[in-house]
Order: C-alpha cells, then structure tokens, then sequence
C-alpha cells in the first residue's frame, strides 16, 4: 500500500515521546499526516522530577539544521548555553583551552528535560498530533504496523488497539520496538558495553546565583581511562558526569567506602572537589549507569515500521552527536518525504539506506573521541597537533577541515565521509608530526607547504 498526505485515513503511529519523537511528530503533521504519539511515561511537563537518563545534551550543527526548518531554533537556544571552547583541567590544576573552530562556532548545553518540555509543547499544538501518555506498548505486527497499548493507569490494565499505515520507533536505547523486532525473521542485533560506566554529579550555583566555572566552556578533566566532564545549566549550576570503569582500580566496584572516594577525587580532581555537591555520598549512594552501542539491521520493516533516533543506533556520548545524529534522521526523513512526493515504498528505503552507513560512522568516531580525550587531550603533542591543523584550516580553508569540525559545525558533509577524511588527516598530519624538530618550527611556511602537497596528492 502506498500512502500519502492527501489520504485522509492516513495515519501514522509514533512509539516515544522523546525529543526524536516529539520532533518527528511535528515533521509528519505540517506533511499533513494524523499522527498519534505514545509515551510510557507520565507527562513530564506536570512532574516534579524527571524519571528518564538526564546526561545534558549537546547540540551542533546538525541539530540546529533540523530545528531551524521547524522555526524551533532561536527558542531553544534561549534554554541553551553556547560552549565555544573546550577547557582542560589537568591533575596539577593547569588549564588547557583548545577553541570549538572560529569564535562564532559553539557547541550548545542544554538539558533534557527542557529540550523535551519545549518539543512536546509545540507537537501539542499541532492540530493534526494527538498524544497518549503513560501507553507502554504490549505487542506489535510488523505486517500491519496495528500496535496494542496498555493504560497504565487503569486496572485492571486494558489494551487498545491502534491501527496506522506506518509505525515509527522513537522509544530510545531501550527500544520496545527493536525488542520485538527481534522475533522477526532475519533481523540482526548487536549490544556492545563500554567498560566505563557514569554518574551524574552536581556543581550548584554560588550564593550570588552564578556560576563556579566559565560557564561559556566544556570542562574536561581527563585521566586516562576515566574522566570527569561539566557542562552548565541555566540556573548557574553544572551537570557533572564522571565516567569511570565498572570493575577494576579505580572503578564504581572499588569505589566502596567514603574514605576510598574522598582519597580518590582528592587524588585525581583536587581543583574541583570543593565545588562538587556531596561528592562522596553521590558516588556512594548512587547506581552507576552504563554505556553501550546498539548496532541493528534492517532499520525499516515491510516498509510498514521504522526504527529511528537512539532506537536505531545508539551510541556512547563522547562526540555528543547522539541526539544531533537522531535530528538529522529526522531532517533527512523530510526531505525523502518531499523528494519522493509522499511515496513510503520508495521514502523507508532510502532513508536506511542513507541513515544507516552514517549512524554507523559517526558511532565509531564516538568509540575512538573517548579514547582521544582521555589519553591524550592533555599532552603536548596533541596540542600542538591540533594547533597545526587549526592554522593550515585558516591558511587553506577550501583543502582542510578539521574533523571535530565537519562533525560538528558541517552538517553538509556525512557522517561517513567525515571518517573517511578524518583517517586520510590523521595519516598526513602523522608526517607532518615526525618532522624533526616540529615542536619549534610548526609555526614555519615550510610545515604548512608539505601539508599542503600531502593534501594535493589525493585531491
């Protein structure tokens, strides 16, 4: 069956109301589409607390390209605080700044919660969207896309029936959809742990209400194979995540007793430690949470269900494009839509086709990022590295561009093709760091023309 916007009976059902889902609510209504959006949770605009994972999220570029053609992007930025440097604390206290490209380019913290307020507010308001709140989905035919839902606040519990000509999975790392999907028949799944695991920690807001920390700055405290990071919230504070390993020394397990944390945080974050909110307690009171990756194929089913967001791809947030690489899903699904005039048989193909090799791409270079940033961040010949590269981009703006940068600040190049580069850099910049002497004579023409002939070789 082929559907369009002009059918009045057609209807498409949306599992979650995250920000992906929330966000792709408003895509298929103004493509005059009735949709229906499931939550399993309350309401989170009328909770005190939100119950969901609560990392602050970062948003580049390519989230803003999905925002700004929903004309959603100034009031977010206005929940949001611009980060246009990455600021290094190493363990004797020193400060290391490496800026975010030109002083116009900024990664954006916000939180969660607020993005996800914002976003279901503004679905609400689409005529054509109706949301379901505390509906866990019970089951799914991936022939038909009806799904059944379950009132959780009714006993005893009942299900309702939904029929949809399409079905998208929004629900998150922890899909439903992509548990079900598993009964399907050649349906291939992938859960990878990192050996780190995260909790969150607090840096509250000084007695004038401001904040303790550069407020305009990622602050980084990198320590080999774990690390402690803080982005800042509008309320003067900052949501600190330390991530840590699992098992080991140090690791959560070892982690068991206050004298052994306060040891732990004096040894290793000395600067901070006075500023953290009941460090010691948190650490010991709270259950650690885990990173993982979820790498599944196919993402589209009979073209009937689609998995899309963290549902498909799932990813450790040590590049934060997880959720930038979940709104370009759903920037991209419009375009298709337009591109193949509302045509689903030709639209779900193409999406994972396009969608996927990037996902795959981009959750690779999250694997390697965390691995860059704690292990070598701080050192000098990384530094330097990145100094070279920064100013042959200024030199030669149209041969190079940094990786972070097409990740983050170019949503015109793919994922994949990023990657791709970024390796083709890496080997260049390799030669261009085994140069005797580098560390006195980066700043002289002939480093920068031997870059430039490295680069001319394979352009």
């Amino acid at each position: 069956m082929s559907i369009t916007s002009t059918d009045p009976k057609a209807k498409i059902t949306i599992a979650g109301a995250g920000p992906v889902g929330s966000t792709l609510a408003i895509i298929l209504a103004r493509a005059n589409y009735e949709v229906n959006l499931f939550e399993s949770r309350a309401d989170l605009r009328k909770q005190k607390a939100y119950l969901g994972k609560s990392i602050n999220l970062v948003l580049s570029d390519r989230a803003w390209s999905a925002l700004k053609e929903l004309d959603l992007e100034q009031e977010v930025k206005s929940l949001a605080i611009p980060l246009y440097k990455r600021l290094i604390h190493t363990v004797n206290g020193e400060l290391k700044s490496q800026n975010y490209g030109n002083n116009k380019q900024a990664l954006w913290s916000i939180s969660r919660n607020q993005l996800n307020e914002c976003l279901l507010s503004h679905a609400e308001q689409e005529q054509r969207v109706n949301i379901h709140f505390e509906q866990r989905l019970h089951h799914l035919d991936f022939n038909t896309s009806c799904a059944s839902f379950i009132n959780q606040q009714e006993r005893p519990y009942q299900q309702r029936e939904i029929e949809a000509d399409l079905l998208f999975a929004a629900d998150g790392a922890y899909s439903k959809v992509r548990r079900l999907a598993q009964e399907t028949p050649r349906f291939s799944y992938s859960q990878n742990y990192m050996e780190q695991s995260y909790i969150e920690l607090t840096i509250p807001a000084d007695a004038q209400g401001k904040h303790q920390l550069d407020k305009h700055a990622l602050h980084i405290w990198p320590r080999d194979k774990f690390m402690l990071i803080a982005l800042p919230n509008l309320d003067g504070s900052f949501t600190c995540t330390l991530f840590l390993q699992h098992q080991g020394n140090p690791s959560f397990q070892s982690l068991n007793s206050a004298e052994v944390i306060n040891s732990f945080l004096q040894e290793n974050f000395a600067d901070v430690f006075p500023l953290l909110d009941n460090p010691v307690e948190n650490i010991l009171n709270k259950p650690e949470n885990p990173l993982f990756l979820v790498s599944v194929n196919p993402w589209v089913f009979n073209n009937k269900i689609a998995l899309i967001g963290d549902a498909a791809h799932a990813m450790v947030p040590f590049y934060g494009q997880g959720l930038n690489c979940s709104f370009e899903d759903c920037r991209e699904l419009s375009a298709l839509i337009e591109q193949h005039q509302h045509d689903w048989q030709k639209i779900l193909p193409a999406y994972q086709a396009q969608r996927k090799v990037n996902a795959d791409a981009i959750s690779k270079l999250a694997i390697s990022h965390f691995e860059e940033i704690c292990q070598q961040a701080s050192k000098e010949e990384f530094l330097l590295r990145k100094k070279i590269e920064d100013k042959f981009h200024s030199l030669y703006p149209d041969l190079w561009q940094p990786l972070y940068t097409m990740v983050s600040f170019s949503a015109d190049i793919p994922y994949q093709q990023a990657r791709k580069i970024g390796e083709q850099q890496k080997r260049m910049m390799d030669e261009i760091m085994c140069i005797p002497n580098i560390s006195e004579c980066w700043q002289q023409e002939f480093v920068y023309n031997k870059l430039k002939q490295l680069v001319e070789k394979i352009t």
